[in-house]
């Protein structure tokens, strides 16, 4: 095989616990990040971006944990040119087994005039004495030129090329902006390899954002240009209209090969369970034309369709739905199945917990098959996938009552546990959900805002099981809940009362 047949390896740079964050209303607590850095640890992504250090301490510790418990990946913190934005991207990355410092400056003359207010040769001596400084700290650097898509061309090839000698061991190219078109963008990286005499020395990586719904397209046409790295979120989410969609460009090259002669060594039969993951913790669902993981990416509704696909499933599907671990629902278990066979059927969905909490999951379990005829594997996704949250439970619903119709104003009675006491309270409002919500809100005393929130149906049939999905604001603190039931008021209250137990357990731990 000759040096241009050999399949060239493209690196994995995951970045949503941190751009994939910024997501308007995609906050993660602590916990939630720890849970997602675990599955993109199972995806076998190869670094994970845990945060920006020194934005805040919250920041700083959900860094510094996440570098505790990730093993294999790279973990990697961001942080401007300055000693001490390095300084503390280190102090949260140095616990890692890889380490990496993750540090930036705008190069396009727009940021560099009115948002730097620095002349270009000001900002080539700060980037490379500043990859200098996080040099002596760490051995993996990385050095982003901000806003790269809109720099001029002669400059970027000579901060490439200066922080390359700095120490860079990677130096990414940025369409901050969502600026690029794939040709120009696929242009730029091969004109960087062409005139940076030693770029062989570092791995060339690319961070796409989507304003023009082009990220995956340039971050594609950039790896057929050569570049080495791939910097993408779980469902593409991000700032603004998101960043390039991990699933999508690592499927499209798993799926054509063929064409950009590249791979990854990313897991993708891990890829559903990790969608899935991120969408439960941020409260934001994908959409159903969503490529790869959405709802509908492997549903054929047209008749043509569906008699090629069972002709022969190439007919009219590209890739298989089991090679991003999509549950099929081929396993029906119902109230006469053992412990035994859920237990297999949760490890086969992706989903590896701990005994007690097996035992507790196949109590729900046969609490839903006796609601329901059978359990199907969505069914048990979606039960397991609370399991995986572990929020602490300060307060648990012990029952709920309400009264509603057209006629009169709605009433819920509401009898929580808390501190181990029983609590009831009797709330009315404009409908029997935020007559719920008031009136568990009026038991613990506190004053949210609902920001957001959701019904959607797991499964078809008049006895499917409900997830609902909360948001909820106190102060400039926002939380997550996330509810299943057969029952939609039910299912509501249970996703209320998780955003607020997670609120709880911020305030008990201070």
């Amino acid at each position: 095989m000759s040096d241009s047949d050999k399949m060239r390896r493209i690196y994995v740079f995951d970045t949503t616990l941190r751009d994939g964050e910024q997501s308007p209303g995609c906050t993660m607590n602590l916990r939630d990040k720890l849970l997602v850095a675990e599955h993109l640890e199972e995806l076998r992504v190869d670094i994970i971006e845990g945060g920006f250090a020194i934005a805040s301490t919250g920041d700083f510790e959900s860094v510094r944990a996440v570098a505790g418990v990730v093993k294999n990946a790279a973990v990697a913190s961001l942080c401007r040119a300055l000693p001490k934005d390095i300084d503390c991207a280190w102090e949260a990355v140095r616990g890692a087994v890889h380490p990496r410092i993750h540090t930036f400056i705008a190069t396009s003359p727009i940021h560099m005039a009115c948002k730097l207010k620095m002349e270009p040769e000001k900002v080539y001596e700060q980037a490379v004495a500043m990859v200098q400084y996080a040099r002596n700290l760490c051995g993996d650097v990385e050095f982003s030129l901000e806003d790269c898509s809109r720099s001029e061309r002669d400059f970027i090839y000579r901060v490439v090329e200066g922080v390359i000698a700095a120490g860079a061991g990677t130096v990414n190219i940025p369409d901050t902006v969502g600026y690029a078109v794939p040709e120009q963008f696929g242009q730029l990286i091969a004109d960087i390899k062409a005139n940076v005499p030693n770029i062989g020395s570092a791995r060339l990586a690319v961070h796409c954002h989507n304003d023009l719904g082009l990220a995956v397209a340039n971050s594609l046409a950039a790896i057929k240009a050569g570049a080495d790295q791939v910097e993408c979120t779980v469902n593409g989410i991000g700032e603004r209209a998101g960043n390039t969609a991990l699933e999508e460009v690592v499927m499209a090259l798993h799926t054509r090969r063929d064409f950009f002669n590249a791979e990854t060594n990313v897991d993708t039969t891990k890829i559903y369970a990790t969608s899935r993951c991120v969408s439960a913790v941020t409260g934001s669902r994908v959409q159903a034309n969503k490529a790869i993981v959405g709802e509908n990416a492997f549903a054929h509704e047209a008749g043509i369709h569906q008699h090629g696909v069972l002709a022969n499933p190439l007919t009219y599907e590209i890739m298989t739905p089991e090679s991003i671990g999509l549950p099929r629902n081929k396993m029906i278990l119902g109230k006469h199945s053992g412990k035994h066979a859920f237990e297999s059927r949760l490890q086969e969905l992706g989903f590896h917990l701990d005994s007690q909490r097996v035992a507790e999951l196949f109590g729900k379990f046969k609490d839903l098959a006796d609601r329901k005829k059978s359990v199907s594997d969505a069914d048990i996704a979606a039960l397991a996938q609370d399991m995986q949250t572990m929020v602490v439970e300060r307060v648990k619903l012990d029952r709920y009552n309400v009264t509603a119709s057209n006629a009169i104003t709605p009433v819920s009675t509401i009898r929580l546990i808390h501190d181990g006491k029983q609590i009831e309270q009797v709330a009315a409002s404009d409908g029997p959900i935020n007559a719920s919500f008031k009136a568990i809100s009026q038991i613990l005393g506190v004053k949210v805002s609902l920001e957001a929130f959701q019904l959607t149906a797991i499964t078809g049939g008049v006895d499917a099981q409900c997830e609902a999905t909360v948001r909820v604001r106190d102060g400039d603190r926002v939380y997550h809940g996330r509810g299943v039931s057969t029952d939609v008021i039910e299912a509501s209250i249970l996703a209320y009362l998780q955003a607020l137990n997670v609120l709880l357990d911020e305030s008990v731990r201070g």
